[in-house]
């Protein structure tokens, strides 16, 4: 997504936004509230960024409200006694972000391309989601009471059905009338390393398609008309971005080997990102200008990263059952 006012810039995280606001100025934040802490042994990080005016609502290119990013390196491995403590820090910090009454409704909506595997990330949830709307009234007497209404849409994209995304989840918003939506999809980072190592919660909506800079109609409370969740995971970053991380680290290896400054090298490591970066963008264009790049085992990233979040999800709106229980009526 744009969603810096930086135009050459792909990034879809509040926290890259902040990073980089922070460089220029400490001015620039004005606006703008940071929160950090280190929630487990699993050296999982969580920083809640707080927009609370249109000042920061400008500097950062996003609407005021809150977003909060989890990030560790365990997200991407294998490493399934990590994965489960990253989902509970993400249920409880979905419940800090939208306190539930015990009897609200809830639509999850899986965005994203399920035949593109950087962009499968929604739909893959939705298949883990233990959905309850339909089973209601036959609920076994031992799950009464116990877990919420939920609903589970995968609507596509438009390149598939035609129509827009926003449009499909209006349609079923008006005849399920849920209490809150909550909108899975992946973003781009801006940084290399963030790529499926981070998720992003926030209660300003999301923008589906436009972390591959797609301009689609936004879903937020003020196109459907009730609040909506976004939560994302970035799956990409950009052509330019890569060889930018990448000029960084061969800069810095230079610099540690020569013995006497180089004119070159130093002209190079003081330019600002955002000029280098435009250089790199415009050395790129036309031929890779427009690529994004993920790592080459995303399905299997794809795979954990969505059974992290529909267990984050599946705690968080039917906190009176257990994982246990969860796994047991979905198997």
């Amino acid at each position: 997504m744009k969603s810096s006012t930086r135009p050459n810039i792909y990034t879809d995280l509040a926290l890259e936004n902040c990073e980089q606001l922070h460089s220029e100025s400490d001015d620039a934040l004005n606006g703008i509230e940071i929160t950090t802490e280190e929630e487990s042994q699993q050296g999982i990080t969580v920083t809640w960024v707080k927009i609370t005016n249109e000042a920061g609502a400008q500097s950062m290119g996003k609407p005021v409200g809150n977003y909060i990013t989890l990030e560790s390196a365990a997200m991407k491995e294998s490493d399934p006694p990590a994965h489960e403590e990253i989902s509970k820090i993400l249920a409880r910090k979905l419940g800090e972000l939208f306190p539930l009454p015990p009897n609200a409704t809830i639509l999850v909506v899986g965005l994203g391309n399920w035949q593109v595997t950087p962009d499968a990330l929604g739909p893959q949830v939705c298949e883990k989601m233990l959905v309850t709307r339909h089973l209601q009234e036959i609920m076994p007497h031992e799950l009464q009471g116990r877990v919420r209404s939920v609903s589970a849409l995968r609507p596509g994209v438009m390149g598939i059905t035609g129509i827009e995304t926003a449009e499909i989840i209006l349609g079923v918003t008006r005849r399920i009338t849920p209490d809150l939506i909550i909108a899975i999809d992946a973003l781009a980072a801006r940084k290399t390393a963030r790529v499926n190592t981070t998720i992003q919660i926030s209660d300003t909506g999301i923008n589906p398609g436009a972390g591959l800079g797609n301009k689609r109609t936004p879903i937020n409370r003020e196109s459907v008309g009730i609040p909506v969740i976004a939560i994302g995971v970035p799956t990409v970053v950009d052509a330019a971005t890569l060889v930018n991380d990448t000029m960084d680290n061969l800069l810095h290896a230079l610099k540690n080997a020569a013995s006497q400054s180089d004119v070159f090298f130093d002209m190079l490591d003081n330019m600002a990102g955002d000029e280098r970066y435009a250089l790199i963008k415009e050395i790129l264009d036309p031929e890779a200008g427009n690529m994004f790049v993920t790592p080459k085992e995303v399905d299997a990233v794809i795979t954990r990263l969505a059974h992290i979040i529909a267990s984050a999800l599946n705690m968080a709106l039917h906190p009176g059952i257990t994982p246990e229980d969860v796994n047991r009526y979905l198997n």
